[in-house]
């Protein structure tokens, strides 16, 4: 057998440059220290990152799989944080070790906003597919999934006291839903346009809704009591009854639906900003209320409480007693009527203008007044300001600004110092230099809109070529711009250093390409120090735009990107042509040489990579690379593997010498804009328009190809497996509720896990019988058959043990969906075993759950057979006993913690006030020995 060539994996390493993804919202968070306001929790690509606005430091980093963060929302106890992905999935973290152990899978598209309940108990997901999910954290499963909106949910909120939920949609609805049924009561239909956001104010008595004009609606909600026609006669009440089904039958009627709530409108708040509502937000207590839309103000209100707005109202009313006296002269005087308006409930507070246009804000209110504002913006930064809201005129104070870890605009380019250490990226406003062990920021410099970099030999210098064609150079020492010098007339696309490092060449958009050899001149600021510096030595003039030059390793030939889809070939001592590459069918973008100066490789936006021979300039092959434009390719150095980047959100490795695919680098969001190798080929760094910076470092992991491909088909299958038809229930109809599961990959893995485990059952079952009748046949006792090595590695369970052990191990929110996918043959076998466990005692409240469930969905079926009578009876009176005594033993430990509970709280009242008592004696004993000292000293 022939030797193979060994490929090594490329893995990912770091997420970095990204302070807060445009997609995702940004939330108030409280860590172990307990301090309000100082910690902040943003999306950042896949992950979370909790920063420390006061130090301007990443403290947390709470790692997601492979999909963008969508949506947080912080529990009320402040211990966990709940995060919506773009795939529907829903994970719940701890903030105290960053670890995620509950996680929720029932939305097929982005969650776009999650809400808790008041104790934390319940969360309530809204998604991109119209949905609405209730969830069972304690239980962690789904309860139900509210259908009923025909587009995305912009927003969900809780009303503990009726336990009512509200939802909002792009769909121009507001939806009243009652939890206790599951059903929607109440739709309201005021909105012209899309309702991006709502709050509740006043106690659960005011709703307000931002849409996409300049106004804030305002409803007025009363609450219809159960028992309003308790207290009338029958025959009045029947009468009701009669009227209302003549109306139902007539048509649908707004007071029909006012059974439970009454929601009218009371009125708008006018917003000075005239675009679309993006985020409506209240503190906890809903005493402010601040709002913003595309633009870059904040506007702050004030929501008055019922004692403040009577004050107010007592004054007016004061006012006009007083106006109305004075305008009749006499005593009887009619008494003035004041109107209860909505400005004397929520009044503008203060306007705060941020840098740059914001993404998302959250608010908190600290006791003594002062409100502290979080605002995630547009160009990838946090600020936060204080306002305090006692005062009269207030004005937002900015406190912080998260800007050093990354930059405000795309990266266009990114290069490697020569020790492997530093890393260079620069935007459209700043150069930056990163430390690739610590990704900490080495340097901050301005620059212009920067297409190309490099670090000049001995990394003291960079040199960056930008749109308007100048090039820049920057001492990093002293973090200062060296030189500006007019390079092109038009973008400077391209640049390479010479082999020799005694120069560079650069091309630009006046098609031509220029050489610069690197100068030391004396700097006039210190006359001792010299600077470097470029002179222009040479120019080729060409036909068409230059988008890219690279010198061929051995400095003999020079490559040239045309806009006419060609690559010219010159011979660089005398520019002469030496050969043209045509194929490509639109622009080359990128392209590269090979150490030995054999092979160059060519990216184009005709999303081809072409492998041409540099001595007769022949094509090699030409592989469909990516599913968009190649925007970057470069040689690992001292190889013939080349990556590539394109604008299908990948990077992929490829052989320059078989013609193949190595493996794919997937982790970005958007477009991936250019890459960079380290001189040592052990890292890659990589750009994109999702704001973020990729690290990427070779292992010693080899990759074998086929096992690859066969990786890559069993993802595709799995994704087909997920996006296959829904389980469907038996005799279940649509309706506005339905189950919360949905089927993916995991609840299909744990529905064969599950079937495999009953037919380990079965098996087993069947030799223990047929031992059981050989003995007897036999009349003497045999070894005991050989015990399945499954049933070993669980520690030598019993068949039945083990079915048991498997449903355990499927996770609480998947169970569910996992039952549903098994055929009923082997229901039978299920439950029998279940009866089994009760009857030991074995996870009951489990047991009871896949039961009650498998009785709903195959209730037909099982009624129909005759054969599992005996099982269900059996069943019926073992889960009723051993269900009252697992609730008799529940009872009594409540029972128990509570008096504990008593004891411990009548034990620390008494060690208060000893406590107490003792320190009175204390300061008691001090001051008398003060006043002795000062007596001694008269």
């Amino acid at each position: 057998m022939g030797l193979t060539k060994q490929y090594l994996r490329y893995v990912a390493s770091a997420v970095f440059g990204v302070i807060g993804s445009q997609k995702s919202n940004i939330a108030f968070v409280t860590l172990r220290s307990g301090e309000k306001g100082r910690y902040v929790a943003v999306g950042a690509c896949e992950h979370v990152f909790i920063w420390d606005v006061r130090k301007a430091e990443k403290v947390l980093i709470l790692e997601g799989k492979k999909h963008e963060v969508t949506y947080l929302c912080p529990s009320p106890d402040g211990v966990h944080i709940a995060v919506g992905y773009e795939d529907g999935g829903v994970r719940i973290f701890s903030l105290l070790n960053g670890e995620s152990n509950i996680s929720f899978n029932g939305h097929k598209s982005a969650v776009s906003v999650i809400k808790y309940d008041a104790l934390g108990a319940r969360l309530v997901t809204g998604s991109r597919d119209t949905d609405v999910i209730v969830w069972d954290i304690i239980n962690e499963s789904g309860l139900y999934r509210l259908k009923g909106h025909k587009d995305a949910i912009t927003q969900v909120l809780f009303l503990e006291n009726k336990n009512l939920l509200i939802t909002s949609s792009k769909d121009t609805f507001v939806k009243w839903w009652d939890l206790g049924t599951q059903h929607c009561f109440k739709t309201m239909v005021g909105h012209r346009s899309e309702v991006w956001g709502m709050v509740v104010l006043n106690q659960e008595n005011r709703l307000l809704t931002g849409s996409a004009d300049s106004e804030l609606r305002a409803w007025d909600i009363e609450y219809i009591e159960e028992g309003k026609l308790a207290g009338e006669p029958h025959e009045k009440k029947v009468k009701s009854l009669l009227e209302d089904d003549e109306e139902e039958e007539e048509g649908p009627d707004e007071d029909s639906e006012e059974r439970i709530v009454s929601c009218k409108k009371a009125g708008s708040v006018l917003r000075e900003s005239r675009d679309r509502i993006v985020s409506l937000v209240t503190d906890a207590k809903a005493q402010v209320l601040a709002c913003h839309g595309l633009e870059a103000t904040l506007e702050v209100f004030t929501v008055f409480s019922e004692e403040e707005i009577q004050k107010k109202i007592d004054k007016k009313l004061k006012k006009a007693k007083k106006k109305a006296r004075s305008q009749e002269g006499g005593e009887d005087v009619p008494e003035p009527v004041v109107e209860r308006k909505l400005t004397d409930e929520i009044q503008k507070l203060a306007n705060i203008r941020a840098s740059s246009k914001i993404r998302s804000m959250d608010c908190l209110l600290s006791p003594n007044g002062e409100m502290k504002i979080a605002l995630l913006l547009q160009n990838n930064t946090v600020e936060t300001f204080t306002i305090k809201t006692t005062e009269k005129n207030p004005t937002g104070t900015k406190t912080s600004r998260l800007t050093l870890s990354g930059h405000r605009t795309d990266v266009r380019t990114l290069a490697f110092s020569s020790d492997n250490i530093a890393i260079l990226s620069a935007s459209g406003e700043t150069v930056k230099v990163w430390n690739r062990s610590t990704l900490q920021v080495i340097r901050t410099m301005g620059c212009e809109y920067a297409l190309c970099s490099l670090f000049v030999p001995g990394d003291r210098q960079i040199i960056l070529g930008t749109k308007s064609g100048k090039i820049q150079i920057f001492d990093l020492a002293s973090g200062s711009l060296l030189e500006t010098t007019d390079a092109h007339e038009g973008a400077l696309w391209s640049m390479c250093l010479s082999p020799d490092q005694r120069g560079i060449v650069t091309g630009g958009a006046d098609k031509t390409v220029k050489f610069w050899d690197f100068e030391l001149i004396k700097n006039q600021d210190s006359g001792k120090n010299k600077r470097l510096t470029v002179n222009h030595m040479r120019t080729l003039q060409l036909d068409e735009d230059v988008l890219c030059v690279r010198y061929s390793p051995d400095q003999r030939l020079l490559a040239v990107s045309l806009l006419d889809c060609t690559v010219k070939i010159f011979y660089t001592d005398t520019l002469k042509f030496f050969l043209s590459l045509y194929g490509h069918k639109l622009p080359v973008l990128c392209l590269d040489i090979s150490h030995d100066s054999t092979l160059i490789a060519t990216g184009s936006a005709d999303r081809n990579v072409k492998i041409w021979g540099l001595d007769f300039g022949d094509c090699h092959r030409s592989m469909f690379a990516h599913d968009d434009s190649v925007m970057f390719l470069q040689f690992v150095p001292k190889t013939h593997l080349f990556f590539t980047a394109g604008k299908d959100r990948k990077i992929k490795q490829w052989d320059a010498d078989k013609f193949e695919h190595i493996q794919t680098l997937e982790g970005h969001h958007r477009e991936v804009w250019c890459l960079a190798i380290s001189p040592s080929g052990d890292y890659v760094v990589t750009s994109s328009h999702d704001k973020s910076l990729r690290l990427w470092d070779r292992t010693r992991e080899p990759i074998i190809l086929e096992e690859e491909r066969e990786m890559e088909r069993e993802a595709e299958f799995d994704e087909s497996l997920a996006k296959g038809d829904e389980p469907v229930v038996p005799g279940e109809t649509k309706g506005e509720a339905e189950h919360a599961g949905k089927k993916s990959v995991e609840t299909v893995k744990a529905a064969e896990r599950i079937m495999e485990s009953i037919e380990l059952y079965r098996e087993e079952s069947k030799r223990l019988e047929e031992h059981r009748h050989t003995c007897e046949a036999a009349g003497k006792k045999l070894p005991p058959p050989k015990i399945n090595p499954i049933l070993m590695a669980f520690g030598n369970i019993s068949p039945s043990r083990y079915v048991l052990e498997v449903i355990k191990k499927v996770r609480s929110s998947e169970l569910e969906v996992s039952l549903l996918v098994l055929p009923f043959h082997y229901v039978p076998d299920l439950l029998q075993l279940f009866n089994s466990y009760v009857q030991q005692g074995l996870e009951v409240e489990l047991v009871c759950r896949c039961l009650f469930f498998l009785l709903r969905v195959h209730f037909g079926q099982i009624t129909s057979n005759q054969m599992l009578l005996t099982v269900i009876d059996e069943l019926r009176t073992n889960t009723i006993s051993k269900v009252r005594e697992i609730k008799d033993v529940l009872g009594f430990n409540s029972a128990g913690l509570q008096f504990l509970q008593r004891e411990i709280q009548s034990k620390e009242d008494v060690m208060f006030f000893a406590d107490a008592t003792g320190h009175f004696e204390e300061k008691k004993r001090k001051r008398k020995k003060r006043e002795r000292a000062v007596l001694t000293l008269t």
